[in-house]
């Protein structure tokens, strides 16, 4: 009787057991490379989910957009008409104040009344470090060449504030102080009062959305040390 034999070419049982553990490992290294890919890539969409949610990257794509700013105020009547009858009401009045900044920034010059707050506060200071940081502020803020935010002044007044800055006093800005305060109170005054911005207020139309600048970062009090927040209004 002849006994028939049947091969199956998958199964080669004769097959050297140093092949068959090169098979195992090829195998197992080319799951563990898989495996090691897919960790990459989702490494990077977590980075890339990180990129979008920072501010500056926000900032910068939509540098080219204008931003608006529509503020909701509660003025009376009679309070907005007292604004009309001098500038120093006018900076008296909280909402005054909050006003005329807000249509400053639509001219691109806040920085006229941001420097004439940081001088209100100055002139509040009593420690003498604290005076000393905060001239120092100012100074770096408002006053030097090409300085985050310069308001116009002439070069003497300029010259008597930096050489004040080795013992500055709370008198160390009041000539640059009613210089801006004149600028202001003689040429944007004038124009405030006939800008939408105060004839809404007047005449109880809805406030309209302005178009703002984007700023850059400027420098800021708080990059000193033992810095107290009452400072923050200014900045």
């Amino acid at each position: 009787m002849e006994t028939s034999l049947i091969f199956f070419p998958q199964l080669n049982m004769c097959e050297s057991k140093e092949k068959t553990f090169f098979k195992l490992i090829h195998g197992s290294a080319k799951e563990e490379t898989s495996k090691e890919a897919k960790i990459r890539a989702k490494e990077k969409r977590n980075r890339l989910s990180l990129l979008l949610q920072k501010p500056e990257f926000h900032e910068e794509t939509q540098s080219s957009r204008p931003r608006h700013f529509a503020k909701e105020t509660r003025v009376s009547l009679e309070e907005a008409v007292m604004w009309a009858e001098s500038f120093d009401k006018l900076l008296s009045h909280k909402d005054g104040l909050e006003t005329f900044t807000r249509f400053l920034k639509t001219e691109f010059s806040e920085e006229n009344i941001e420097f004439w707050i940081a001088c209100e506060d100055f002139k509040k200071s009593r420690d003498p470090q604290q005076i000393i940081l905060k001239a120092k502020a100012i100074y770096e803020k408002f006053i030097r060449s090409d300085a985050p935010q310069e308001v116009n002044l002439d070069f003497h007044t300029k010259e008597v504030i930096t050489k004040s800055l080795t013992q500055p006093s709370l008198h160390s800005f009041d000539a640059a102080q009613s210089r801006v305060y004149q600028l202001m109170e003689q040429d944007s005054y004038t124009r405030f009062l006939k800008s939408d911005i105060y004839l809404d207020l007047i005449e109880g139309r809805p406030q309209r959305a302005t178009n703002l600048r984007r700023r850059s970062r400027s420098f800021t009090y708080n990059d000193f040390q033992d810095v107290k927040s009452d400072v923050s209004i200014w900045l």
